[in-house]
């Protein structure tokens, strides 16, 4: 179910990466694609991760025309990255995920960036100005996307049902045996 969840999330995702770009400008800086990976990579699965940002790097790149590749490898390279820091570091708070979100939106620009310089391809307007935008974008986007996912997850609502039928939590009981006190 969860798998599921996030395909279609990862489909959404790419469309509305394709379909906002025409409908106002400044959503254009927001990655859709890459949150989504990004939160897979963090739900310590990392083959499912890299598949998916190997799947959305691609459909971005043949739906924007840009460089085909260059997307893919840098989302691919960031699913993995994030997966292994993952696997590693306890990331399932909002708090520890927000820069998380935020080092791979830079780095996945960063790469993004330096395998047009690599190939030899122009970028149309500032370097800079549309890495800093994407990473303040990307980062509120990813943030309020991750409040909607960790909701919509199966496993907490399953918790949580279990925690509000849960028994009465029984009182401690005190310890008859009391060492060193008269």
């Amino acid at each position: 179910m969860e798998q599921l969840k996030l395909t279609i999330a990862l489909i959404i995702a790419i469309l509305l990466q394709w379909t906002l770009r025409n409908v106002a400008e400044p959503l254009a800086y927001i990655d859709f694609p890459l949150i989504i990976v990004v939160y897979a990579a963090l739900q310590r699965n990392s083959i499912r991760a890299i598949i998916f940002g190997t799947v959305a790097g691609v459909a971005t790149d043949a739906l924007s025309g840009g460089l085909l590749g260059a997307n893919g490898f840098s989302k691919t390279l960031i699913a993995f990255m994030v997966s292994e820091l993952a696997r590693r570091v306890y990331l399932d708070n909002l708090l520890l995920r927000i820069p998380v979100i935020a080092g791979a939106c830079f780095l996945d620009d960063l790469v993004y960036y330096g395998m047009h310089n690599l190939l030899g391809q122009e970028i149309e307007g500032q370097m800079l100005v549309i890495m800093s935008w994407t990473l303040l974008a990307t980062t509120i986007a990813g943030t309020i996307s991750y409040l909607i996912l960790d909701n919509l997850s199966t496993d907490k609502v399953a918790r949580g049902r279990k925690e509000f039928f849960a028994p009465r939590r029984q009182t401690r009981r005190r310890n008859p045996i009391r060492l060193g006190r008269k």
